[in-house]
Parts: structure tokens; C-alpha cells; sequence
């Protein structure tokens, strides 16, 4: 696989993750953690402004139990971290849905 076939891969990612992430299909908070790490796979300077907001919403949401390691988490401790949980979704909404529709746009062409 050639660099700008593995860079088109990463992008044609970067577009199902962010389009769920606005229909709902996928978990906000999962979707913002996986972008922010493909930040540095989608050929743009590490500091392209749709991708930091991402980065920051992982930041602030990493001492919760999301994704697989819920699976680690006592059911208590889970549902007592609900309520930050869907304070946290609807946080990260707030600061960064219109940079997972430019991500659609940008790379949906």
C-alpha cells in the first residue's frame, strides 16, 4: 500500500467515524477519541483546527469509562459515571460537531 493509498484509507475513516458521530450510529464520545487519534494519520499538519477539537474533547473525557475498557468497570461505578458521561456527550457536541461535518465535507469528495 502506497502512502497516499494508506492516507486515503485513514480519511475514508476519519468520514465514517464523523458521519456516525452526527447520525448518532456511533458513540460521540468513542467517535471523538478514535478521530483524535487519526489526526496524525490523515495528512494534515497536526494542528488542523477539525482534528485539535478532538483532541481536546479526549483530553477532558479520558478518566471515563468509555469504550472497551468499560468492560472493566464495576456496574456501580458505571452508573455513577453516567450522568458525567452524558453531561460529557452533550458538552463535546456543543464544541465540536460542525468540525465533524467539515471532516465529511473535506474528505467526502
Amino acid at each position: 500500500m502506497s502512502h497516499e493509498e494508506y492516507i486515503g484509507k485513514k480519511r475514508k475513516r476519519a468520514v465514517e467515524v464523523a458521519s456516525g458521530m452526527v447520525d448518532g450510529s456511533i458513540n460521540y464520545l468513542e467517535g471523538a477519541i478514535e478521530l483524535s487519534s487519526l489526526r496524525f494519520e490523515v495528512g494534515l499538519p497536526e494542528d488542523d483546527k477539525d482534528f485539535l477539537a478532538f483532541t481536546g474533547v479526549a483530553s477532558e473525557i479520558d478518566h471515563l469509562p468509555i469504550g472497551a475498557p468499560r468492560q472493566y468497570w464495576s456496574q456501580e461505578a458505571l452508573e455513577r459515571h453516567e450522568p458525567e458521561i452524558q453531561q460529557s456527550i452533550r458538552w463535546a457536541k456543543e464544541v465540536s460537531l460542525s468540525q465533524c461535518k467539515s471532516i465529511v465535507a473535506r474528505f467526502n469528495a
